[in-house]
């Protein structure tokens, strides 16, 4: 267990047009953490969101590229820290439970701890039924294809170590970038929990950026890529057998004619047939060859994860040590002395 006074906390904010709510969120996060530096990247607002978080005192970044995933993928890259708080800057998360968040990942060792969203008495609909169901529908798929036990898994209320960030390859743009750190966790066998936490109503005059039905779309569109990506054996496998079944449903009737009749009077479902199972064999191929390559990107990863070394700790031996320079190398060429 590492004391929290002795690592270096960065609460990460990306934000698109939360003027109304960004001071505010700055400053219940410094209350809450006042060790902790505050980072809020502006994603191409078109209000005054850089300037009221300024004016409240964080550190502002802008992130040129629209869409949250663009946004994490920069603050991960331009933010050093041992421990990462990642959350909204629409003041709906309670900023209070930020130290017991990270208290649970020191205490247990774990990778990423997960703010699971309890709506507040005063919720007053912020949490739609719409995205309710939703969120419990694809919780649940989460759960099925990659095998962590979590109830919300889009949440955006996140503690991360540094040795997750700095592994973590963002390739989503939007709001499916949190299953990716779902996945992710998944795919390298990483300790993940949930802690259960207020989530309140927007300020008036505030608008969530979820389109419930198109990025609801390409969530579950996200989870097919991230299925296949991490599990392409499985994936090119069941489509294969799935073809393979097809063709013999289609093709025992013809062989059973050909070999009373002599005669193939259904040349095109035969060609079907045969077609299917040439397909299936090429996926089931496919599968295994990319589950092999897969194998490598998955172990080069790991690398990258314990290259980084434990928080508070020393650093790890994987990591690349800097080179060493003496006076000779800091000295110019008109400093050397010629060798006797």
């Amino acid at each position: 267990m590492t004391d929290r006074a002795a690592s270096t906390t960065a609460v990460i904010v990306p934000c698109r047009n939360e003027q109304q709510t960004v001071a505010a969120v700055v400053a219940d996060f410094r209350a809450a953490l006042p060790r902790a530096q505050i980072h809020v990247f502006d994603n191409a607002s078109t209000d005054g969101t850089a300037e009221a978080a300024e004016a409240a005192g964080a550190v502002v970044h802008q992130a040129i590229r629209p869409g949250k995933g663009n946004v994490v993928r920069k603050m991960f890259s331009d933010v050093d820290a041992d421990l990462y708080v990642m959350v909204d800057g629409d003041a709906t998360y309670d900023a209070s439970a930020a130290p017991a968040l990270i208290d649970r990942l020191q205490r247990d060792g774990l990778d990423m701890v997960i703010g699971a969203r309890v709506p507040t008495e005063d919720d007053d609909g912020q949490f739609r039924a719409g995205h309710e169901r939703g969120n419990r529908i694809f919780s649940w798929l989460y759960r099925t294809l990659f095998g962590l036990k979590l109830d919300d898994v889009f949440s955006g209320y996140r503690v991360f170590t540094r040795r997750f960030v700095k592994s973590f390859p963002a390739a989503s743009e939007g709001f499916d970038i949190e299953t990716e750190f779902t996945v992710h966790a998944a795919d390298l066998r990483l300790d993940v929990a949930e802690v259960p936490t207020d989530y309140g109503s927007r300020p008036e005059g505030s608008h969530s950026k979820l389109a419930t039905y198109r990025d609801g779309f390409r969530i579950l569109s996200s989870a097919v890529r991230l299925f296949r990506h991490s599990h392409p054996r499985r994936f090119y496998g069941g489509l294969g057998v799935f073809a393979a079944v097809v063709g013999l449903i289609l093709g025992i009737p013809v062989v059973v004619e050909f070999i009373q009749t002599g005669e193939v009077p259904r040349f095109p479902t035969a060609f079907l047939a045969a077609s299917l199972e040439v397909i299936a064999l090429v996926l089931l191929t496919g599968g295994l060859i990319i589950s092999s390559v897969r194998q490598i990107s998955r172990e080069q990863r790991r690398l990258a994860y314990l290259a980084v070394g434990p928080v508070g700790g020393p650093p790890s031996p994987l990591a690349i040590p800097e080179p060493e320079h003496d006076q000779h190398d800091q000295r110019g060429d008109s400093d050397r002395q010629p060798d006797p």
